[in-house]
């Protein structure tokens, strides 16, 4: 038998204790939500919505990034950072939206936590690339190991239903859409608008005419034959519609079908109009129905409205609780807001705009009033490096004196799984956490927009990355290090790359020092990826002349010429954000500048031919002038 000494005795005993006292993770209780119990939850979840002062949101997607230069960064601008957050929106999918409204009074907060199970239209998930459907499997591979049931989610998850896909269904099931839907102003028309009317107005009053003298014909006197009803059809274009009269519009634009709609009220004693939606969501025609009487057409009306509920229970999806959410205006809290937000707007808004304030008019309209608790824990000097929640309450309650009482009054059945949603309810706790040590009362957050605190006001609504609400957004300002308040101008950043693999910032920044007379004054480097570098020139004016430099080679010398000659390139901030703009995605950041520059060369050799063929055809002579 070996012996053991004292001391590896002490460290396995240690070892031991370690291990068996671990204390388990905090478990709240979270109802999960799925196509079974979704229409039964709804109710719900809008009464609390309703009650609730807040509500927190918190999603899973799918995949992750196929590179690290693809994640937003503190060098982000507003707009890189958008276009970079909109490119994974594009990519991703959700698998779980976990929703939350809550209350804070005082050190009480009172929860209502709802996980829904989603899964994403199939049409999607067959055009993943091979590279990002292993991306995607490899995150539910992670999320397996967390309890997450593929089988569960899929045989029984909840639609994301968008505006698209509900107008399809309605075609399928032949569910026209009542015309009080369409809502597009006309109140200027031209004289293509005003002829249109006219051409539809007389069509209608003949069309009228004809079906009211084809009612009153007596029986007997003057019997027509099948040929002439079937011609006499035709040439009207009558059909019908539950046994009542009605006909069918073409419309080529929402624009043509809201004309319609408005000229039909001449005609509202006795028509109902209708709208016949395309594949893809657009308007395909307007269906013009005849009533005998106002009764009648009440109860056409009311007969349309209660199908229309019936069409709902059947195809409806997630957007509900997005539409719930935004119908009530609350305050929406949430970690991450740029990378969720574009998420949420991509998959059950609407397509997300080509630029950030755009994106930013349009989330409004659906949110009008977002708080990051990110720019909440930036104020906060020991959070400022802390990006996990976890972490970051654990140091608030080793730090501050902020007792917060927790209460989920809905509670999740025995046999659910409450793993799942967790997340949502951490993120309520930090934020009445932090809204105590900053000494913020939320309870002075009203829904009506010139009543909230100004308080959180500061903190809503902010998507510029790594940005705190104390300092106000400089355009060309940006950090480069998260923890680290100095800013920098874009004007002043190089990005640099082709200096080989295996190269530290450390390395690369005493080989420039003595290359260049730029690199004399104080300068840093970052690296971004294997492949590129960031100069930082903190004096102004540095960058360009390196810059020029770099793209005269007769003006290098010494050690700068064997490191081009060698390969190495350089470029401003605009080849950065030209890169994510035009959307070169490639996997190192270096062959994205490579074709941002190859793109930027054949624009200006097309603007100087150009420029070279007006300059040539003012020479040119035309024999007819003579």
């Amino acid at each position: 038998m070996v012996a053991v000494s004292p001391l590896l005795r002490r460290r396995l005993l240690s070892t031991s204790v370690t291990r068996t006292h671990h204390k388990p993770q905090q478990q709240w209780s979270i109802k999960q939500v799925t196509k079974s119990n979704f229409a039964d939850t709804l109710e719900d979840i809008k009464s609390h919505v309703s009650n609730s002062d807040f509500v927190a949101v918190s999603l899973q997607n799918t995949g992750f990034f196929s590179a690290p230069w693809q994640r937003v960064s503190p060098f982000d601008t507003a707009d890189t950072a958008y276009l970079k957050a909109k490119y994974a929106a594009e990519r991703f999918q959700v698998l779980h939206f976990a929703v939350c409204p809550f209350t804070v009074r005082a050190s009480k907060v009172t929860a209502y936590p709802y996980n829904f199970h989603l899964f994403p239209r199939p049409e999607l998930k067959m055009e993943m690339p091979s590279y990002s459907f292993y991306c995607q499997t490899s995150s539910l591979i992670s999320m397996a190991r967390q309890g997450f049931d593929f089988n569960s989610c899929i045989n029984d998850g909840i639609s994301y239903l968008s505006r698209e896909q509900e107008s399809a269904a309605k075609i399928q099931m032949g569910n026209p859409i009542l015309a009080k839907n369409v809502t597009e102003s006309t109140s200027t028309l031209s004289v293509a608008d005003s002829v249109f009317i006219e051409r539809i107005k007389s069509h209608i009053k003949n069309w009228k005419k004809a079906c009211k003298e084809t009612s009153t014909r007596k029986e007997g006197n003057q019997i027509q034959d099948a040929l002439v009803r079937s011609l006499r059809k035709l040439v009207l274009g009558n059909e019908e519609y539950d046994s009542r009269p009605c006909m069918n519009i073409d419309v080529c634009s929402e624009r043509q079908a809201q004309l319609v709609v408005e000229m039909l009220q001449e005609f509202a004693d006795d028509v109902v109009p209708l709208i016949i939606p395309a594949k893809g969501g657009a308007m395909q025609a307007v269906r013009v129905v005849l009533t005998s009487s106002k009764e009648d057409k009440d109860l056409l009306q009311g007969k349309l409205q209660n199908d229309e509920q019936e069409l709902k229970k059947k195809v409806r999806g997630f957007r509900e609780v997005i539409d719930l959410i935004s119908a009530s205006q609350k305050p929406v809290v949430s970690h991450g807001s740029l990378n969720d937000l574009t998420l949420i707007h991509s998959k059950f808004i609407a397509p997300l705009p080509p630029t950030v304030d755009e994106f930013m008019c349009s989330l409004r309209l659906a949110f009008p009033l977002v708080i990051d608790v990110n720019h909440l824990m930036k104020e906060i000097n020991p959070l400022r490096k802390v990006t996990s929640i976890p972490s970051a309450i654990s140091q608030l309650k080793n730090r501050f004196f902020t007792p917060i009482d927790m209460e989920i009054p809905c509670q999740a059945m025995e046999n659910e799984d409450t793993i799942l949603g967790q997340n949502v309810v951490k993120i309520c706790e930090l934020f009445a956490r932090l809204c105590s040590i900053l000494k913020i009362d939320p309870a002075d957050v009203k829904s009506d927009k010139e009543k909230r605190a100004s308080a959180l006001e500061a903190y809503a609504n902010i998507f510029r990355p790594f940005c705190t609400a104390s300092e106000e957004p400089i355009d060309g300002e940006i950090k480069i290090w998260t923890n680290n308040t100095r800013t920098v101008s874009c004007e002043d950043l190089v990005f640099l790359w082709g200096f080989g693999d295996r190269v530290t910032a450390g390395v690369l920044k005493s080989l420039l020092q003595e290359s260049h007379e730029a690199f004399s004054k104080e300068f840093d480097v970052r690296l971004v990826d294997t492949s590129c570098a960031i100069v930082i020139f903190w004096q102004h004016g540095l960058s360009e002349t390196f810059l020029n430099t770099m793209n005269k080679c007769s003006d290098m010398c010494g050690p700068l010429r064997e490191m081009v000659s060698e390969g190495l390139r350089a470029a401003g901030y605009e080849t950065y954000n030209r890169a994510c703009r035009l959307g070169f995605w490639e996997s190192s950041l270096a062959d994205s500048l490579d074709r941002a520059l190859a793109n930027s060369d054949c624009a200006s050799e097309a603007d100087s031919k150009t420029k070279c063929s007006d300059r040539c055809n003012e020479w040119i002579i035309n024999l007819d002038d003579l």
